[in-house]
């Protein structure tokens, strides 16, 4: 071996044990890094990102226990005072009562209305959105001055179609969502037989 192979061989081994050469470790490392931030940015954006048409009402104070009948601001109503037991989640084919809901509400269910003359086919459409989906009411509403309206503690969509593409939207976003003011608590053990879950 020549005497110049020898001097490149020692001086890459030099660099490679001071730390001269790439660290594959750390470029991994800044990649996985990125990748994280991007995906914890993307994910806060979307959570905190207005659908076009939501109504923002409140604050509310929760776990304000009433008996009986509450006259609320919104219809539906979207928080406030409300029944001591909540309304079971799930689809139902009668309307129910507005203190139920909102206690559901309170737990983090969306309540999906619509008008009792809603033809059938767009009533199909909003069961299959809250069908097999834990915290989620479905049921009509008489005398709404909307076809549908999505609600949660504090928000609310109301749109002219079941088929509008903000819905599916609304539910994913506030459905547990950051708004919710007992995060986790049952939605199930209440008031009600739903016709399905």
């Amino acid at each position: 071996m020549s005497k110049t192979a020898s001097k490149r061989r020692s001086s890459a081994a030099r660099r490679r044990r001071s730390g001269g050469g790439v660290n594959w470790i750390w470029v991994i490392a800044g990649i996985a890094a990125a990748a994280i931030i991007g995906g914890l940015v993307f994910e806060f954006s979307r959570q905190t990102a207005v659908i076009e048409g939501e109504q923002r009402y409140g604050p509310f104070p929760g776990n304000v226990h009433v008996s009986g009948v509450v006259n609320y601001a919104q219809s539906p109503p979207v928080g406030g005072e409300h029944a001591a037991s909540w309304q079971n989640c799930g689809i139902y084919n009668e309307p129910v009562r507005n203190e139920l809901a909102v206690h559901s509400m309170e737990h983090g269910a969306v309540w999906v209305a619509y008008r009792p003359d809603l033809p059938a086919d767009q009533v199909e459409q909003l069961r299959g959105l809250v069908r097999g989906r834990s915290y989620t009411l479905l049921s009509p509403y008489p005398d709404l001055d909307a076809p549908v309206a999505a609600s949660a503690w504090g928000v609310q969509l109301k749109v002219d179609s079941a088929g509008d593409e903000r819905l599916p939207r609304f539910i994913a976003k506030y459905r547990q969502g950051q708004q919710t003011p007992e995060p986790g608590a049952s939605c199930v053990g209440g008031v009600g037989t739903p016709a399905e879950r």
